[in-house]
């Protein structure tokens, strides 16, 4: 019965895989441990932007972008102030 229903980035869904060989393939796609990801989620949820829901956090954990164009890429329908962009921008490279 599936009770909560709560989008993960691909380093904090390593944690609930069993099969060793499935948690090595999916370490090749990301750059974070689930410990740093769900460190960055709470910065993250921390900055209180009413624009940003689970499914976008988790999108930014999985590609980590660097500059405003690869955020407006990821986040096509959040449309996200110049501020907003920044200050996401800022605490992704703070915890690279």
């Amino acid at each position: 019965m599936i009770r909560k229903t709560t989008p993960l980035s691909i380093a904090e869904s390593i944690s609930y895989v069993k099969d060793p060989e499935i948690k090595t393939f999916m370490k090749k796609f990301t750059a974070l441990s689930d410990k740093k990801a769900d460190e960055l989620r709470g910065k993250l949820n921390s900055l209180n932007l009413i624009k940003l829901n689970d499914k976008h956090l988790s999108k930014i954990l999985d590609f980590l972008p660097e500059d405003k164009d690869e955020l407006s890429k990821i986040l096509p329908d959040s449309n996200l102030d110049e501020n907003e962009t920044n200050t996401i921008l800022s605490t992704i490279k703070e915890h690279k």
